[in-house]
């Protein structure tokens, strides 16, 4: 009966979490359909408004041209008017000398006298060749005709009856099968579902999510732009992968406007993130989220109290008076006891369960002596990377003389390869393999065959200097193609590779 209950029971819990599941792919629908109609609302508003606008600016430009032609005509009848007036005033003049000169010459023919009206008839003579009349053009400078003024405009009206919406491009199609995550880029190709040629670009948004499926419109960070597209894909290159997916979404854009964006696409992007640990950090570490630097004064009070008991017994188990100084740090994130003595060590935040994994570390150029490895949760905290059953690690010293090793169970290995200036470290937890690498040639400087039997925890050892790591990251393809290579490489340190129990 108990079997059978229990086997209802996680039936019953599948269907719950069926269910769970459904009903947050429904509210998410829900606010994707109420941000939707929003941006209706708002959206058809501010076209409204942009409509209003462009007639107004139309109206204007109509307005404009109206009262140039009305300027034009009015110029062209002050012109011409002024003409005629001048003129018309220039005929009265001479029609009025012409009049007084008939009247005179009419009056001299009653002259009896023959010496008077040789005078006369000479003066007249004198004045009719003077006369403005007989000098006067009896032809209109202007004519009345204002026809060169005129308009037609329905071409114009025939245009403005043409005027509609502008034509939109449609929406691309995202192919997935196309798209590509590797080495921290993305590539996002599209298509278009018909030939336009009146396309000039394209835009592309993304954001980070750790949502599966459907975007969401609750709860997600801002879409990023990139403009100005001119192909069909775009790759998206020096990304951290902090967030478990990424959602990509594309539109088409002529010379004049933006199209509907492409449905989404939700791509995965998954890679191990931590940061280190300040809880459990030596007190002579400075410690932040990404990196850590050598401090000789930090917690000079407390180690000179605790710096003879801890040598007496490196192994043995804290007392109470070891772990209840009053001026150690609370903890923050872990909950082990922090390293103290010469183990100036920092341990990852995040433990390696399973899966393969990759980081970088890079060390300051004054740095004197660093380690960069994996550790299990339990290495003591005397312990130093390398020099217990239960760390793996390179060790890199300047200090006196210069050194490069591998570094197990108090075993070394002396590395006959340059020091990087940045060193990469892949983890293969199911596999058992941990693999140095120089981060920017990706040659391999060496690997590590064990069988983890417990999560371990990326671990960092500084002295005189710093270090910055780099997490979010993919294992880059190279350091894939190189596994197979690395496998036969590892012989070499079998001295090294031992397995924990």
């Amino acid at each position: 009966m108990d079997g059978k209950k229990w086997c209802q029971s996680e039936a019953l819990q599948r269907i719950i979490s069926t269910l769970a599941s459904k009903n947050d792919e429904i509210q998410n629908f829900i606010d994707t359909l109420n941000h939707t109609l929003k941006g209706v609302q708002e959206n058809s508003s501010n076209i409204l408004s942009e409509l209003d606008e462009e007639f107004d600016s139309l109206y204007s430009i109509l307005d404009d041209v109206k009262e140039s032609m009305i300027s034009s005509i009015k110029q062209e009848q002050a012109r011409k008017s002024q003409e005629l007036q001048s003129q018309l005033s220039q005929c009265n003049n001479a029609l009025e000398n012409s009049e007084e000169l008939l009247e005179f010459a009419t009056r001299s023919l009653d002259i009896k006298e023959p010496e008077e009206f040789s005078k006369a008839a000479r003066q007249i003579k004198d004045r009719v060749t003077m006369a403005s009349a007989f000098r006067l053009s009896l032809k209109p400078k202007v004519s009345d005709n204002m026809t060169h003024l005129m308009v037609d405009f329905s071409q114009e009206r025939q245009m403005l009856q043409t005027l509609k919406f502008l034509p939109v491009p449609k929406a691309p199609e995202i192919d997935p099968v196309e798209c590509l995550v590797a080495d921290n880029s993305v590539t996002v190709a599209w298509r278009m579902p018909e030939e336009d040629n009146k396309i000039d670009h394209f835009i592309m948004e993304y954001r980070k999510t750790n949502f599966d499926g459907l975007p969401r419109v609750k709860d997600e960070r801002c879409w990023e732009m990139i403009d100005n597209i001119k192909g069909s894909e775009y790759t998206l290159s020096g990304l951290k992968f902090d967030s478990k997916y990424m959602n990509f979404r594309v539109r088409a854009c002529n010379k004049a406007v933006a199209g509907e964006y492409s449905d989404p696409v939700t791509l995965e992007t998954k890679a191990l993130n931590f940061s280190l640990d300040n809880s459990s950090s030596h007190l002579n570490l400075k410690v932040e989220d990404s990196c850590v630097e050598w401090d000789p004064t930090g917690g000079k009070g407390q180690e000179s109290k605790i710096k003879g008991k801890e040598n007496k017994g490196r192994s043995g188990t804290p007392s109470p008076k070891r772990t209840s100084v009053g001026s150690r740090p609370p903890a923050v994130r872990g909950s082990r006891d922090r390293f103290t003595g010469e183990s100036y060590t920092v341990l990852g935040d995040t433990a390696i369960e399973s899966g393969q994994h990759y980081w970088e570390v890079k060390a300051q150029k004054d740095c004197k002596s660093y380690s960069v490895g994996v550790a299990y949760k339990t290495l003591g905290k005397f312990d130093q990377l390398g020099k217990t059953n239960t760390s793996w690690c390179i060790h890199v010293n300047s200090w006196l003389q210069n050194t490069f090793a591998a570094k197990h169970n108090n075993k070394v290995k002396a590395l006959d390869v340059p020091v990087p200036e940045k060193i990469g470290v892949f983890c293969d937890f199911d596999g058992g393999q941990l693999s140095f690498y120089d981060a920017h040639s990706k040659q391999l400087l060496y690997s590590f065959k064990t069988k983890f039997t417990q999560p371990v925890l990326p671990g960092f050892m500084v002295w005189c200097g710093g270090l910055s790591l780099s997490t979010g990251m993919q294992v880059p393809s190279a350091v894939r193609t190189l596994q197979k290579s690395e496998n036969g490489m590892t012989g070499s340190a079998s001295s090294l590779n031992n397995v924990t129990q």
